[in-house]
């Protein structure tokens, strides 16, 4: 039996230089390979933005992706576009010219946001979900959305979050990982993991560390994520600056995931206080690494957090914030029953069982 080929096309992949831009399609990327099918990625991979930046990589983007259609598009027996556009549109091309199975994932931004942009985009976005062979939705929200607003008829849509990786995201002896980390005994260490935006509640975040100081004056505030935004990074640190919690909050910048691993396992809490969220893979790292997270009511996260898994707080709200994680420092009995629950979701939601969804539905009849 010949080898299948797929197509990925992305708008987000990471390199050595920008290690976690894409970096769950990367993974998936991986372990589609591990499982032997022949996969080719047609990715941009570099987050820089700008327009001078943006104009660049895109049409140097588009053009690549054009030609391995004109190339090799024949060849592929599954092109699967990561966000619903511009990807999809991209892989759109290969199903009007040679039918090959089209596969979509969106991943929240693409519909919360992208498609928000303008009319055009919106029109766009729709007729690529209906044209999709399958739609993939990362969570349950966002399968709402697509099914009631886009149309996508229940037989072509499933919800497969991207997985969490448990042979990377494991728990590890927080002593040992407080140790690599450099975390003084005293500590108290609070975790965030992702992009340096406004989205992410990184302001009622800060908020709720000064709440939080009152009872717990050893508690700090660690940060680690690309800092896209400049102007955002400039208003986050000002803010600290007036709260008077210039020793209590750390950014660290971008780590590897080997790294944020251990950096979750020494954390006591971690916090995704995010506005929107497709589904919140990253809090499902921290619970696999055995850490209690607290995150806002929003989006897939509060699907995930369901039934104990995670300390579910209203979104915008400091001092609920401040509470949800007080509420953990403060009680054994509630951290404990957090890290079982979040750890036997993980289990649930681990990468390899994911993966054979995903190639479920890429090859249906399983040939």
């Amino acid at each position: 039996m010949s080898t299948k080929k797929v197509l990925v096309i992305t708008n987000m992949y990471p390199t050595e230089k920008h290690k976690s831009f894409g970096i769950f399609v990367k993974n998936q990327v991986e372990a589609l390979k591990r499982r032997g099918l022949s996969v080719d990625v047609a990715a941009i991979q570099n987050p820089d933005s700008g327009k001078l930046n943006v104009l660049k990589k895109y049409s140097s983007w588009f053009f690549k992706t054009i030609l391995a259609l004109m190339t090799k598009g024949k060849s592929y027996d599954v092109v699967h576009a990561h966000y619903v556009f511009p990807s999809g549109l991209l892989a759109y091309f290969f199903k009007k010219l040679f039918g090959t199975r089209l596969i979509v994932t969106a991943h929240g931004g693409d519909i919360d946001k992208m498609a928000r942009k303008n009319k055009q985009i919106y029109s766009l976005t729709k007729k690529i979900l209906q044209e999709a062979d399958q739609v993939i939705a990362v969570g349950q929200e966002l399968y709402d959305t697509i099914v009631d607003e886009f149309s996508v008829p229940v037989n072509r849509i499933s919800i497969i979050n991207m997985g969490v990786n448990r042979d990377v995201f494991k728990p590890i002896s927080k002593i040992e990982a407080r140790k690599t980390c450099d975390i003084k005994t005293e500590e108290i260490p609070i975790l965030y993991v992702g992009n340096l935006i406004k989205q992410k509640g990184l302001l009622e975040l800060v908020e709720a560390i000064r709440l939080l100081k009152k009872s717990e004056p050893n508690v700090r505030l660690f940060l680690i994520g690309p800092d896209k935004d400049q102007s955002f990074k400039k208003e986050l640190f000002e803010r600290i600056q007036q709260l008077n919690i210039n020793n209590e909050v750390s950014y660290l910048g971008v780590k590897s995931q080997k790294e944020i691993s251990e950096w979750m396992s020494a954390s006591e809490v971690f916090v995704l206080p995010s506005h929107i969220e497709g589904f919140g893979l990253v809090a499902l790292e921290a619970m696999a690494c055995g850490t209690p997270v607290v995150g806002t009511n929003v989006g897939g996260l509060k699907y995930l957090l369901a039934d104990g898994a995670g300390k579910i707080v209203p979104v915008k709200d400091a001092e609920a914030l401040s509470e949800g994680i007080l509420h953990i420092l403060t009680s054994k009995e509630n951290k404990d029953m957090l890290v079982k629950n979040g750890e036997e979701k993980a289990e649930e939601n681990d990468q390899e069982q994911m993966l054979n969804r995903v190639i479920e539905v890429y090859f249906p009849t399983g040939g």
